[in-house]
């Protein structure tokens, strides 16, 4: 029996050593690259072969330069353009997520089972599949450099995922609640501002965070839409500030891309007790 017990003590602490060990490993390769922007950031110079993760002469004139608006270079612009369209793409994408996640959470029409298996067919289409389609759109429109372009187009993409999670979160919300207040006199709009949005909150902070992130690392379908140098956002920008072969500055783009996470912290930190009662709900309820 001592012996059966020691090797599974020994099992247990072989466990907690492998557990150790990989998220020292995860943590490793999450925080080195990171470190090494930073670094590269107060480095003085344009180019990271000279660069260290602990500069020997550190500088912040790379974040003054981009904030000086030298040239073709406007950061503070793209960097409003790009929490403008943010903003409201998390705005728009609660509002129509919601909206149709209740729909298909409490109310039973003709094609429900076919549009929540659509919802998940679009997921499996990539984005850049429809660029062509997206810029022949916004020359027919006049909406070339426009962000409500943009904007509409990226709602248009959170809707589909979102709906399907929200709506999921939604069927955990008892039937009895909408009986009992419909008993009481409550309508449809009372039930779903004042019952299901309160008790919905956590995956709505959810839908939030990818609202508003998702813009911000965008590539791709800004640089379609958006042509015009003032009209960019920080990805588009900072993109310009590498591609330039005889003028490509890493550094700057180091410390320009560093100032990109202030604001998605700051949500992130914003809606944190939201993500952590998801979390909980999620392990009560399942």
């Amino acid at each position: 029996m001592m012996l059966s017990k020691e090797k599974l003590s020994n099992r247990g602490r072989g466990k907690r050593a492998l557990a150790y060990i990989l998220l020292i490993a995860v943590c490793v390769i999450i925080i080195y690259p990171l470190l090494w922007t930073i670094g590269a950031s107060f480095n003085p110079g344009n180019s990271l072969v000279s660069t260290s993760i602990i500069p020997k002469n550190p500088t912040n004139e790379h974040y003054v330069k981009l904030f000086a608006g030298e040239g073709n270079l406007f950061y503070k612009q793209w960097y409003l353009n790009s929490l403008k369209i943010s903003v409201f793409t998390m705005l728009l994408s609660l509002i129509s997520v919601s909206f149709t996640a209740y729909a298909f959470s409490r109310f039973r029409f003709k094609g429900r089972k076919n549009g929540l298996t659509l919802f998940m067919l679009l997921q499996m289409i990539p984005q850049f599949s429809a660029l062509t389609a997206i810029f022949v759109l916004g020359q027919m429109l006049g909406l070339i450099n426009s962000h409500w372009l943009l904007i509409l187009i990226y709602v248009g993409g959170q809707i589909p995922m979102n709906s399907y999670l929200l709506k999921g979160y939604m069927d955990t919300i008892p039937m009895d609640l909408d009986e009992s207040a419909r008993i009481d006199g409550a309508s449809r709009t009372r039930i779903f501002w004042q019952i299901i949005i309160p008790l919905s909150r956590p995956m709505l902070a959810v839908v939030a965070m990818n609202g508003f992130t998702g813009p911000l690392g965008d590539f791709a379908l800004s640089s379609v839409i958006l042509r015009n140098p003032e009209s960019y956002t920080l990805p588009i920008g900072l993109y310009k500030l590498v591609s330039d072969k005889m003028g490509a500055s890493y550094t700057t783009f180091a410390a320009g891309a560093i100032l990109i996470s202030i604001p998605i912290v700051i949500i992130f930190l914003s809606l944190q007790k939201h993500f952590v009662s998801s979390l909980t709900a999620g392990g009560t309820k399942g």
